[in-house]
């Protein structure tokens, strides 16, 4: 070994440890979840949750656009006949069986934006995970449920 490449690979620790250095007095950006709520974009998209009229109908009609629009195919409706007697949402069909997979969902949003009524919405939620896989089959009560997020969202400095 001679004295130029010990000196070269001085240099070259020198620039490493110099990389690590800079980052030292930055603040690091670790999030104690649960304890502290995550901040996330405003355009984030995760659990699905089917909305209701201000009446208490559901918006669903049971039309199935979402489950078709869906890439992944793991969206499965069925839809029922609403009587007299019994008026589930403000159209002539509601959705009888409403479920999604979410061990599949991508959670592009095409459900979203294929839906006529404004029914399914992405909302904020993203713990999702479970041990049981067919815990990941969200039915119709599940989605009708409010989704409780533990977030804060950021304001991106858009136009408003």
């Amino acid at each position: 070994m001679n004295i130029v490449d010990a000196v070269k690979g001085l240099g070259q620790i020198v620039r490493s440890l110099s990389v690590t250095l800079k980052y030292v007095p930055v603040r690091p950006i670790t999030v104690q979840y649960p304890e502290e709520p995550v901040a996330i974009y405003p355009r984030f998209r995760a659990r699905h949750q089917l909305m209701r009229h201000e009446d208490g109908l559901e918006k669903c009609i049971g039309c199935a656009l979402c489950a078709a629009y869906c890439p992944v195919n793991c969206i499965y409706v069925e839809a029922g006949e609403n009587t007299e007697g019994e008026r589930v949402s403000p159209g002539e069909r509601y959705a009888k069986i409403y479920e999604i997979n979410m061990s599949r969902c991508i959670f592009c949003g095409y459900c979203e934006e294929a839906c006529p009524t404004g029914a399914i919405v992405l909302r904020h939620e993203f713990a999702l995970a479970d041990h049981d896989r067919s815990a990941q089959i969200y039915t119709k009560e599940m989605l009708l449920a409010p989704a409780n997020p533990h977030v804060v969202v950021k304001d991106d400095g858009g136009p408003a």
